[in-house]
């Protein structure tokens, strides 16, 4: 695809995806979205409660002590018919990070939105727009992870002048910042870029135009966190 054509298709691509996000509160109040999203309706829960389920049950992965059967066969029926999770959560795509297994959550509980090095784009923030405007999820996690593959390529490019072909190079300079930001404190370098990129992303998610609103009203919560994938834990940065 030649750059100029790519870029058109870039911009029709988000035109018809903002389009998508302006137009699904108003479908959602039509009753359009009613058989999709409130078939499973939970007790509505706030952002601090979000967080503590989702804290508890990393205590309870941690501990080899899962809780929940929602993930037997009628759970996948009930849920079948709609969703309505309790938080989303934007993770790494490395095969160690599951959140439904990190949280011991079952089918229909989180809005999961994984990439590498969980950075931020269009796709990304527009998926979690739509499930905090449309299903609701009062909480946002931003999760880090530790031997992170994306950062230390981002940590290997920023110091090392590292070069990576494709698309893999845009992902990696989305970190670089991070890199940038951590790179006067002391310990561990792949851990602290980590964090400090969960915590960024986390940031920029935040001040979103169509989220900032509910963050200012207190209605949602952006945090970021980081998982050892050594000891199961989910430590909380933010």
């Amino acid at each position: 695809m030649q750059p100029l054509a790519r870029a058109s298709s870039r911009r029709t691509f988000l035109q018809a995806a903002g389009a998508a996000v302006a137009l699904a509160p108003a479908l959602l109040a039509s009753g359009a979205f009613v058989a999709s999203t409130h078939a499973q309706e939970p007790a509505p829960v706030g952002p601090d409660e979000a967080l503590r389920r989702l804290l508890e049950g990393n205590q309870r992965f941690v501990d080899g002590q899962f809780q929940h059967d929602n993930r037997s066969e009628a759970r996948r029926r009930e849920v079948a018919a709609g969703q309505r999770p309790f938080a989303t959560v934007l993770a790494c795509a490395d095969s160690r990070v599951a959140p439904e297994l990190v949280f011991d959550a079952g089918l229909g509980e989180l809005f999961v939105v994984r990439v590498a090095g969980n950075i931020t784009g269009p796709g990304i923030i527009g998926s979690i727009e739509y499930a905090v405007g449309v299903l609701g999820t009062p909480l946002v996690l931003v999760l880090g992870h530790s031997a992170c593959g994306a950062v230390e390529a981002a940590i290997q490019a920023v110091n090392n002048g590292a070069q990576f072909s494709g698309d893999i190079a845009t992902l990696v300079a989305s970190i670089g910042p991070a890199v940038a930001l951590a790179r006067s404190e002391p310990g561990d370098q792949l851990e602290n870029v980590t964090r400090a990129n969960a915590r960024l992303v986390a940031g920029q998610v935040a001040t979103e135009a169509d989220l900032v609103r509910l963050v200012s009203q207190g209605t949602l919560r952006v945090v970021a966190g980081y998982y050892d994938l050594q000891s199961g834990r989910v430590t909380m940065l933010s």
